[in-house]
């Protein structure tokens, strides 16, 4: 991608007021913590006139209501919070919306485990991806949610409730049930997590937000190849825009020749060279996780197991010749 068009989208991002920041006709965006949500309608659409995707990270309740405020109108509720995946970064104001505004909440089906409270999400990889965010990622939540009450399962033919003219695309491999949200008329494309327009991995790209296509973040995915064919999906829609779980929207020719270079690429330089979901994915089922690979040590524990071992065996034979001296 050129470096014009990551200049382009950063000046158009930053001339907006500060949230939250509209980036499509009718589509805003607001960041909460270290991930996106979504608001999809147009300013003052009032109550029930405009649908939420993705929920934020914990304790973002006030500034996602503020924000809907400024956007919608004093209470205005939406009449629906849609979601891309139940992963705790996207689900963590969730409980407490859904019940403020009465809103159903709708998923893909192989979601609903997380979201229900009947199971939780494997455990994340901190092995893999490199960077601080990586390596913190075994303290993450790992759900589950429970919205059984108000939780509906998207329908099976593309369609998505309360928001006509947009298509629902599954996306898995960075969770069992991954969804993407497609505007055909202006190719509009939010994404979740199935790609990011950050390193999500590293805690110095999450700080500066320059915008790269990457892909799924590394700790969370637990099927590489699944992941590699939801790429394939989204280049082969050549977005004009795309918004992401994490990072800045990206549009143009710079945004989809980056797209397809991580589709094409994708098993050379996104797929991690070890870990535990590498190889061996996680399987999941309409109740929830099937099977979990073993966990693997990081091979950085080789490395200083070795380190150990030499510097033992090196005491050891100097303590030998000391003893025939």
């Amino acid at each position: 991608m050129s470096q014009t068009a990551v200049r382009d989208v950063a000046a158009q991002s930053g001339s907006r007021r500060a949230w939250p920041r509209e980036f499509a006709p009718g589509v805003a965006y607001l960041r909460a913590g270290i991930a996106n949500l979504f608001f999809v309608g147009p300013e003052g659409a009032g109550d029930r006139g405009w649908v939420l995707i993705d929920a934020g990270v914990p304790g973002y309740l006030g500034s996602i209501v503020e924000a809907a405020a400024e956007r919608f109108g004093r209470g205005a509720r939406p009449s629906a919070i849609l979601l891309t995946h139940g992963h705790f970064d996207h689900v963590g104001a969730l409980e407490a919306l859904a019940e403020r505004w009465d809103a159903p909440v709708y998923a893909h089906d192989l979601e609903m485990p997380y979201l229900t409270g009947r199971d939780s999400y494997p455990p994340p990889d901190p092995t893999v991806g490199g960077g601080m965010m990586a390596s913190l990622s075994w303290l993450y939540p790992r759900g589950p949610v429970d919205v059984d009450a108000r939780a509906h399962a998207l329908p099976a033919d593309g369609s998505i409730p309360e928001l006509p003219g947009w298509r629902w695309i599954a996306t898995p491999g960075h969770s069992p049930g991954h969804v993407s949200f497609f505007r055909d008329a202006d190719r509009t494309l939010i994404v979740g997590d199935a790609f990011v327009t950050t390193r999500q991995e590293s805690a110095l790209c999450v700080l500066t937000q320059r915008p790269e296509v990457n892909g799924p973040p590394a700790y969370f995915t637990q099927d590489w190849e699944l992941a590699r064919r939801s790429v394939e999906t989204l280049a082969a829609l050549e977005p004009e825009v795309a918004a992401t779980g994490h990072g800045v929207p990206m549009r143009g020719q710079g945004l989809r020749d980056a797209l397809m270079a991580l589709a094409v690429d994708f098993k050379r330089d996104t797929v991690p060279g070890h870990g535990r979901y590498v190889g061996h994915p996680a399987i999941f089922g309409p109740q929830g996780v099937v099977f979990t690979p073993r966990d693997v040590p990081h091979p950085m524990v080789h490395a200083l197991a070795g380190l150990g071992l030499g510097l033992a065996a090196g005491w050891a034979l100097k303590t030998w010749k000391d003893r025939r001296a």
